[in-house]
């Protein structure tokens, strides 16, 4: 399976217009459009799950720096996640 992060998103992107965008290239298996926690509103990014490497591939190359919405997309492969620091200790 292959993560791509897919980043300057308008924030009025929806799943389907990803969907939309990506599947010409192959199988899309799940779209992830990150939202703020406390608005609702879409952060500007998210993530495309592609089962077959080849189309993934060919869809980064191509859709990287293609103009939606009026901007340009970045569309690379997601690097893993790193883990969360541990929470800081109360001074006091």
């Amino acid at each position: 399976m292959w993560n791509i992060f897919v980043g300057n998103l308008a924030f009025t992107t929806t799943e389907q217009d990803l969907r939309q965008l990506f599947e010409p290239y192959g199988t899309v298996d799940t779209i992830r459009i990150m939202m703020d926690r406390d608005t609702g509103r879409s952060r500007g990014f998210g993530f495309v799950e592609m089962p077959d490497s080849r189309a993934a591939q060919s869809a980064i190359d191509a859709l990287n720096s293609t103009q939606v919405a009026g901007r340009a997309l970045t569309v690379n492969e997601a690097r893993p996640r790193e883990p969360r620091r541990e929470p800081r200790q109360p001074r006091w």
